[in-house]
């Protein structure tokens, strides 16, 4: 009987062991650029129900820059680096019209990676030019929701995303720790404010404090979603042996043990992180963005990957679930603030952003070579 039971434990060890390994570089690769290819195609498509297409300056269109450049380092075929690149041209490598706001500066991601491939100093010198007066000029708002000029600040989670990934990369080229300095300042705020300690999660904005939904808080996946991939981004550009590194990843550890907990049973996670049971549908672009986040921290060796790997699997497998046969992924929730709807024929470009960070990560995860 012990024999048995020694030889069935095997078994299971085995098949483990052997599911953690079934992801094939070659096809992430072949998905990836399936999703590249027909993103591209329907670039200027509606989305969210607008009447005219999104401005490619937008905040929607840079959260796409920010993976599909990561697809363009990986692809061996130019064209993605020029289709990227006809864009900044286009718009003088301009960030879009807000000054302050953290969504128009998105954009700033994708000059900052161009910058490092091209050494083409105009690409980053808007940029430059536009954060020099916001750091000598800062804002002075309060971080209260709907208070006057409130989004002149980071007082919504999604903006960890938008602006403070710029700021570190501009850090990063420049050298100049000014742009690190005045990013962390920022940054703290809004945690401090927004951050719930019990929960290890982000909310929205202000107006989600002491609400229910259900009876369960409510944590907006892709909202938190874009804070944690925001952390990823900004590590990125941090030596991990300096202070600004480990105030970043602590945050980033105590994330992913919740998402760990709180991951569904088909891989994705909830619209409502803590209301799984009330928000069945699969949602894309806040689960890529996890999937994105903690495969990075696999191959970063911050997380375990006895405990992580198969949450990765599990998770980029449902993704790749959602993608259609001609390159579409579904089930993107569209432009909202909280937990809503989301369709298997609806998609947005901000998804396939996220799933392109996604499969970067797992890419290598699995054995791929860049």
């Amino acid at each position: 009987m012990a024999k048995l039971k020694i030889i069935i434990l095997l078994t299971l060890l085995i098949a483990n062991h052997s599911k953690a390994q079934d992801i094939k570089p070659s096809e992430v690769k072949n998905v990836m650029k399936k999703v590249a290819d027909w993103q591209i195609a329907h670039f200027k498509d509606l989305y969210s129900n607008r009447k005219k297409p999104h401005h490619p300056l937008d905040w929607t269109n840079g959260a796409l820059y920010v993976g599909m450049v990561k697809w363009a380092a990986m692809a061996n075929d130019d064209k993605y680096y020029n289709w990227l690149k006809g864009i900044g041209e286009a718009h003088q490598w301009k960030l879009y019209h807000r000054k302050y706001h953290a969504d128009d500066h998105t954009v700033g991601q994708l000059y900052i990676e161009l910058y490092r491939k091209y050494k083409d100093e105009n690409m980053i010198r808007p940029t430059k030019k536009q954060f020099d007066f916001i750091m000598y000029h800062p804002s002075v708002s309060a971080l209260n929701w709907k208070t006057p000029y409130h989004q002149d600040r980071w007082n919504w989670c999604d903006a960890l995303f938008m602006s403070p990934p710029v700021w570190a990369k501009l850090y990063n080229v420049t050298g100049q720790k000014k742009y690190l300095d005045f990013m962390l300042k920022e940054y703290k705020a809004t945690t401090d404010f927004l951050f719930d300690k019990k929960e290890n999660l982000y909310y929205r904005d202000e107006s989600y404090m002491g609400k229910l939904d259900h009876g369960t808080k409510i944590f907006w996946s892709r909202g938190n979603g874009w804070v944690f991939a925001g952390l990823t981004n900004i590590m990125n550009e941090l030596n991990p042996e300096t202070k600004e590194y480990k105030y970043f990843l602590k945050i980033y550890k105590k994330m992913a043990k919740k998402l760990l907990e709180i991951q569904t049973p088909e891989g994705h996670w909830a619209m409502s992180l803590l209301g799984q049971q009330f928000y069945p549908t699969p949602e894309t672009s806040g689960s890529s963005f996890y999937t994105y986040g903690l495969a990075w921290g696999i191959n970063k060796d911050i997380l375990d990957k006895e405990a992580y790997i198969p949450a990765v699997k599990k998770g980029w497998n449902a993704m790749v679930s959602y993608v259609t046969d001609e390159g579409m992924l579904g089930y993107v929730q569209p432009i909202g603030a909280a937990p809503g709807k989301a369709w298997a024929d609806q998609s947005e470009v901000y998804g396939t952003g996220a799933f392109l960070s996604a499969g970067s990560e797992v890419y290598k995860l699995f054995g791929g070579e860049l």
